[in-house]
């Protein structure tokens, strides 16, 4: 039975393939669709789409690319994503919307650079879109950049003693509510999907909360089926979206080798999405758009 991947980053936000490497190497590995669906940008989707198109099947089928996107929003001080998928990434109102949010991530990292700067370590923004062409600059690059360049011994050090929550060189970034992601997801025709609950280390209580509001806004599927999950999260995330009746979405948050041993597809090595999950999704995604 073939798998799919609803999660994929590419380095066109903090992933290190290539949006056409990662056709490549969904085609290697055998799945059917895998999503690309990088951090706040969309800037991917066309090559990736388009090289896709233009394969020619041999060993194997080519998979379908799905578009997407997954959105950084805040939810009473703490990070929660929203991914998007059958988006129309081209539809205008959400590329304004999106551009207005890339130019407050501008805003903040040249700040970062400044006290970056201040701290020892000269970097400009023009400097970090030189090491970083067409990726959506994020503060894992600020890691390697350091990294790279003497600065720190490794990308933990650099989260330690520089840019981690609440380091001398952190700056917050104006986010968007997890409400307004459904919103501007459900605008662009897509399907708005809460990404990795688990990952929030919430209460129960503080989590069915969230599910709720976010239901009540539009939401219409959950990732219960995740890389990270034991059997018993797994169980928790499926009951939880059928309390609220969403779908169920399953993903690898492949990132290349900046997470090493999760791979695309199959995650630390037990992963498996199956293709009806993508089915339901699908269906959800021409409801909403009648």
């Amino acid at each position: 039975m073939q798998a799919i991947d609803l999660h994929v980053h590419s380095n066109r936000s903090d992933g290190t393939f290539s949006p056409s490497q990662l056709v490549d190497y969904a085609m290697e590995k055998g799945l059917k669709a895998f999503a690309l669906t990088d951090h706040d940008t969309v800037d991917g989707l066309d090559e990736a789409i388009q090289y896709a198109k233009n394969l020619k099947p041999a060993a194997g089928a080519v998979p379908e690319v799905i578009p997407g996107i997954e959105f950084s929003t805040e939810y009473q001080g703490q990070d929660v994503h929203i991914l998007g998928l059958f988006i129309d990434y081209h539809e205008e109102s959400f590329r304004k919307q999106l551009k207005e949010f890339v130019d407050s991530r501008t805003t903040r990292n040249q700040k970062m650079c400044r006290l970056l700067t201040d701290a020892g370590i000269p970097v400009t923004y023009e400097d970090m879109l030189a090491e970083f062409p067409d990726a959506v600059i994020t503060r894992a690059h600020y890691a390697k950049y350091m990294l790279s360049h003497g600065y720190t011994k490794s990308m933990a050090e650099a989260f330690d003693r520089y840019i981690g929550d609440h380091c001398p060189c952190y700056i917050p970034r104006e986010k968007v509510t997890p409400v307004q992601a459904v919103e501007l997801v459900l605008k662009a025709g897509g399907v708005p999907i809460l990404a990795h609950p688990v990952l929030y280390h919430m209460s129960d209580g503080r989590l069915d909360t969230l599910v709720s509001e976010l239901t009540d806004a539009g939401l219409v599927g959950l990732e219960a089926v995740y890389s990270t999950y034991n059997a018993a999260e797994e169980r928790q995330m499926r009951n939880l979206a059928a309390k609220y009746g969403l779908l169920i979405s399953g993903g690898s948050d492949f990132h290349g080798s900046n997470k090493p041993g999760l791979d695309m597809g199959n995650g630390y090595g037990k992963l498996f999405i199956p293709c009806s999950l993508l089915d339901n999704i699908r269906s959800a995604a021409s409801a909403l758009r009648q």
